[in-house]
């Protein structure tokens, strides 16, 4: 049976636009093709770190929501480690008030209201 997952990493913010895709398109990939069934993604874009991670006080977060084996776990983290874009990551296994928990937030999601000038 697969556990279900959640992991956010952080990428350095000196980062083009494309080198962060692809930065993205990677981790996906690995999990994907790891056997990980991918749920659901999130960008939340470059925000201010709590406190300075090699001394950069900005990061770019992503979150990826998927199921896997827990052997696929280690390996992930394994390529952050060594991925010299990634500046910090956590990987947490959901249990099944978390998974109800993730679902409504997803479905709750509202579109923040644009400001008319």
């Amino acid at each position: 049976m697969l556990n279900h997952y959640e992991t956010v990493f952080i990428a350095t913010p000196v980062l083009s636009e494309a080198q962060m895709k692809e930065t993205v398109t990677k981790f996906r990939s690995f999990i994907t093709e790891n056997g990980g069934e991918m749920i659901h993604e999130e960008s939340w874009g470059l925000r201010k770190l709590a406190y300075p991670i090699q001394k950069k006080t900005t990061g770019f977060y992503h979150l990826f929501e998927f199921k896997a084996d827990g052997a696929l776990i280690d390996k992930l983290e394994t390529q952050y480690r060594r991925d010299e874009r990634i500046i910090r990551f956590l990987t947490v296994k959901l249990d099944k008030h978390a998974i109800e928990y993730a679902q409504k937030r997803r479905s709750n999601k509202v579109e923040p209201k644009t400001v008319e000038g």
